[in-house]
């Protein structure tokens, strides 16, 4: 543990939510962004795009046209003048959750659907993309703020479900005997350049403290769910200068992790169907391997370990004598970090070995903590059916952190509030620890 005194908790700069006019046209954005879920599907098959490997994911091609709907749904058939649906069944295929709007198609049967066809799914697409631009090319000044927000809310909606599609691909590749290859290797320039730092722990005194962000449309974009700004008080702490490693998580399962159930939540230890992290195999002549979406290859042990639950995650921590953090402690130690990384838009799409200088608080891999996800005093969701995007799932989920090596980088923020139940590991998920000061 570091021996310098603990360094105060870092508050809320009062500039940390100015809006930043992008250098490109709300259009412009929106049509890169759609060109982006393309791109990222460019190596698939034909075949590829009808997969559901399993109940929890989705086709790459439901994702293409979801994505669609929302914008047909909440944004041309609201706004735009004489519009026609492209097809009167696709409202009811490709809703995914909004009961406001009617009754969605059964997720666990997503992959059942041959038809429509991948083609049609992309005609689709074409025909909305141009229904948007040419809405905002024709909408009036009163109606263009209520429509820019709701394009805004679109473009990070599809970033979601862009790193959903890369998450999917990954579970039916991985779970493919051939382990497909969606992606080159990453170049070896991106090894470290010297070894693993040792971890160390920085403390921090005890504060009260904001956290959370201001739900103001005329500001940048924050989704509900990371909003009020409110006070919590936040005990003195300690907190990692980096990830939990895949050499690390080895020594927990060399340690027999796996078979000790007094480091376990009884859920975990009673739903426990695996003795490794997701992705890793154990091979009698090349030892542990791990597959990523540029294929298998040898477990790389200095990169954040990956595709843990949080049952997983827990586990490890108590095994190493500590824990993960509270939301707030990420947060306010986070929001003092550069907003740099390992994201998707360095196509690498795997966990890198930290670098000198970066302490991996964004990018790589979502960090599981240990608060449940739930609303912040003073919550309010969003009027009308977009009410359905967060609030409804405040229920049984725990919150992640600091965005991955699927998130896009100008999708992720010190406030985003990720969540998934604590027994799904097939997200970009991994750990970093905390302790309290003794």
């Amino acid at each position: 543990m570091e021996t310098a005194e603990p360094q105060k908790l870092p508050q809320l700069a009062a500039d940390d939510l100015d809006c930043h006019s992008p250098p490109w046209s709300l259009a412009e954005r929106f049509s890169g962004c759609r060109a982006r879920s393309l791109e990222l599907c460019s190596n698939l098959e034909t075949e590829d795009y009808g997969i559901q490997p399993m109940p929890d994911a989705s086709p790459p091609k439901w994702h293409l046209a979801h994505t669609t709907w929302f914008f047909e749904t909440f944004l041309l058939k609201p706004f735009a003048r004489d519009h026609q649906a492209f097809h009167p069944q696709f409202e009811h295929l490709f809703n995914s959750y909004y009961n406001g709007v009617g009754h969605p198609f059964p997720r666990a049967r997503r992959g059942s659907l041959s038809r429509p066809s991948l083609a049609q799914v992309l005609c689709y697409r074409t025909a909305v993309e141009e229904g948007v631009v040419q809405l905002l090319a024709e909408c009036g000044e009163d109606l263009h703020r209520e429509i820019a927000q709701l394009v805004v809310l679109g473009i990070h909606h599809e970033q979601q479900h862009q790193e959903l599609l890369l998450t999917d691909i990954k579970y039916n590749f991985g779970h493919n005997p051939l382990y497909p290859i969606l992606v080159s290797s990453p170049d070896p320039k991106t090894a470290p350049a010297r070894p693993l730092a040792p971890m160390h722990f920085a403390e921090y005194a005890p504060g009260l403290c904001e956290v959370g962000a201001d739900l103001n449309p005329d500001r940048h974009f924050i989704y509900d769910n990371e909003s009020p700004r409110h006070q919590v008080f936040i005990p003195a702490f300690e907190i990692a200068n980096r990830l939990v490693t895949n050499g690390e998580f080895l020594a927990f399962i060399e340690d027999g992790g796996y078979t000790r159930p007094d480091l376990w939540l009884s859920e975990g230890w009673s739903t426990l169907d695996r003795q490794h992290p997701l992705y890793w195999h154990k091979d009698t002549e090349n030892g542990w391997l791990e597959f990523h979406l540029d294929g298998l290859g040898p477990l790389q042990k200095d990169a954040p370990v990956v595709h843990v639950t949080a049952f997983e995650a827990m586990a490890y921590a108590a095994w190493a004598g500590c824990r993960l953090p509270t939301e707030h402690e990420w947060e306010v130690v986070a929001r003092a970090k550069a907003q740099e990384g390992n994201f998707a838009d360095q196509g690498m799409w795997r966990p890198l070995p930290a670098q000198e200088g970066n302490p991996q608080f964004f990018g790589d891999v979502w960090e599981w903590t240990s608060s449940s996800y739930g609303p912040y005093p003073g919550y309010r969701p969003l009027a009308g059916v977009l009410g359905e995007y967060n609030g409804k799932f405040m229920s049984s989920q725990l919150v992640l952190r600091g965005g991955s090596c699927a998130t896009p980088q100008d999708h992720i923020r010190s406030t985003y509030r990720n969540f998934f139940y604590p027994g799904d590991g097939w997200q970009f998920s991994g750990l970093r620890l905390a302790r309290d000061c003794t």
